[in-house]
C-alpha cells in the first residue's frame, strides 16, 4: 500500500497522548505539534487509528503542503494536487477550514478558491465541464497558519469523540476524548476502586472501563472512510475482528455518583451501550457526602464550574464541601478538571500536580492530588 502523512487532530495539551497511541499502534514515524499528531502510513493505518486513538479528534490525509500569500498562488497550487488518485469523477468534495495569522485571511475567499482549484483539477482530469457530487463524500479540510496551507481529507466522519454509545447527555457532558485523557493522566490501577462523584452522563467511568478492558473506542461506530473506494472492507473487517479478539474480561470496580437521580439511571444506559454495563455502577449520591470504606482508590471528576458570579460562588462553595469531604479518603488520589482559579484555595489543599488542558473552548486545569502507594502486601 502506498504512505502519506496521517494527520490527528487533538484538543490542546493531548498532543503528546494522542503520539503515544500512535507508537502503540506500531508507528514510529511521528511528530507532534500544537493541536495535532503527524505519522507516516497506508490505508491500513487510517483504519487501525480511526478505531483505536481515544484522545485524538479526527484522522486526517495530508493531500498537500504549500505556501501561498496570494488568491493565484492558492488556487494554481491547489489545483496542481493530484485529486483524482482519492476523488472520483461523481464524488462529493465540500471544503471547510480556517485562517490564522495568514495573509489570506478570508475563510470564505479561500474556501471557494479552494473548491473551484479541485473541481479545475478533476474536470481536467476526467475531460468533464460538470462535476455532479451526487456519490461518496470526501470532506476537505483546508488550515492557514502563517501562510503554510494544509490540505486534507477527512477519513473520520463525525469527531473520533463520538463513541456511538451517548445517544443522550446531561446539560454539560465532558468530551470522551477528554475523559479518556484524564483517565490515562491518573495512571489508575484497575485493582483499585476508581470513582466519578459527579458522572453526569457516565462518560469518565465508561472511558475509564473501556480502556481497562481494552475495547476499541471506535469499534460501536461508523467512519467516513468505510464509503472510501480506496478502503479494502475486507481489511476493515478484519481489523474489527483482531479488536474485538483483544478485549480484555478484568475485575473493575467502577463507582459513579450523580445528585440527580435521572441522569445516574443515563449513566447506567450508556455504559450498557458501550458494553460495559457489568462493571460500572451508578448511584443516586451526593459527592458532598459519599463514603468508602476501601483504603485506596482513585477519584477522577469534573465538578461544575459556573460561569456567571453567582453561579462561580456556588461553585466554590461546593469545592470547600467536597474538600473536606474528600478528606476522608486520605490514601486515595484525586484528579479534577475545572476551570476555577481559586480551585486549590476553595478545595483546602494544594495539587501535586497541576496540567492545562481544554474542555471544548474552556481553558482548565486538571489538578492531580497523589495517594499514598498501596503497600505490596
Amino acid at each position: 500500500m502506498e504512505n502519506f502523512e496521517i494527520i490527528i487532530t487533538t484538543l490542546f495539551g493531548l498532543e503528546a497522548l494522542a503520539a503515544r497511541e500512535i507508537r502503540r499502534l506500531g508507528y514510529d514515524d511521528v511528530s507532534v505539534e500544537d493541536g495535532k499528531v503527524t505519522f507516516v502510513g497506508d490505508m491500513e493505518a487510517v483504519l487501525r487509528a480511526n478505531l483505536w486513538v481515544r484522545t485524538g479528534e479526527r484522522v486526517l490525509i495530508k493531500a498537500a503542503e504549500f505556501t501561498a500569500v496570494t488568491f493565484e498562488e492558492l488556487f494554481e497550487k491547489t489545483k496542481s494536487v493530484e485529486w483524482h488518485k482519492w476523488i472520483g469523477k461523481n464524488d462529493a468534495f465540500p471544503v471547510k477550514g480556517y485562517s490564522l495569522k495568514s495573509t489570506l485571511a478570508s475563510v470564505r475567499d479561500c474556501q471557494s478558491i479552494i473548491k473551484k482549484a479541485i473541481a479545475d483539477s478533476l474536470s481536467d482530469k476526467y475531460g468533464i465541464s460538470w462535476l455532479e457530487e451526487t456519490g461518496t463524500v470526501y470532506q476537505i479540510q483546508f488550515a492557514l497558519f502563517k501562510d503554510k496551507v494544509t490540505l486534507m481529507i477527512d477519513t473520520s466522519g463525525e469527531g473520533l469523540h463520538k463513541r456511538g454509545y451517548r445517544q443522550k447527555s446531561n446539560i454539560a457532558p465532558l468530551k470522551e476524548t477528554l475523559a479518556a485523557a484524564m483517565v490515562e493522566l491518573s495512571h489508575w490501577k484497575y485493582e483499585y476502586p476508581l470513582c466519578d462523584p459527579f458522572c453526569g452522563s457516565g462518560t469518565i467511568p465508561i472511558e475509564a472501563a473501556m480502556i481497562k478492558r481494552n475495547i476499541a473506542p471506535g469499534i460501536y461506530r461508523n467512519f467516513a472512510f468505510e464509503h472510501f473506494s480506496q478502503t479494502d472492507l475486507k481489511c476493515w473487517d478484519r481489523i474489527k475482528d483482531e479488536a474485538k479478539a483483544l478485549e480484555k474480561n478484568v475485575p473493575l470496580e467502577i463507582y459513579a455518583y450523580d445528585i440527580d437521580k435521572n441522569t445516574a439511571e443515563l449513566a447506567q444506559s450508556n455504559a450498557q451501550k458501550a458494553g460495559v454495563g457489568d462493571y460500572v455502577k451508578p448511584y443516586q449520591g451526593d459527592a458532598r457526602k459519599i463514603t468508602f470504606d476501601i483504603p485506596y482508590g482513585t477519584i477522577i471528576c469534573n465538578p461544575p464550574y459556573g460561569e456567571r458570579i453567582g453561579e462561580i460562588k456556588d461553585c466554590e462553595k461546593l469545592y470547600r464541601e467536597i474538600g473536606n469531604n474528600f478528606k476522608k479518603f486520605n490514601k486515595w488520589s484525586y484528579y479534577i478538571i475545572t476551570s476555577n482559579e481559586n480551585f486549590e484555595k476553595c478545595f483546602g489543599k494544594q495539587a501535586n500536580k497541576k496540567r492545562k488542558l481544554y474542555n471544548g473552548m474552556i481553558k482548565c486545569n486538571l489538578y492531580q492530588f497523589f495517594g499514598e502507594r498501596p503497600s505490596k502486601n
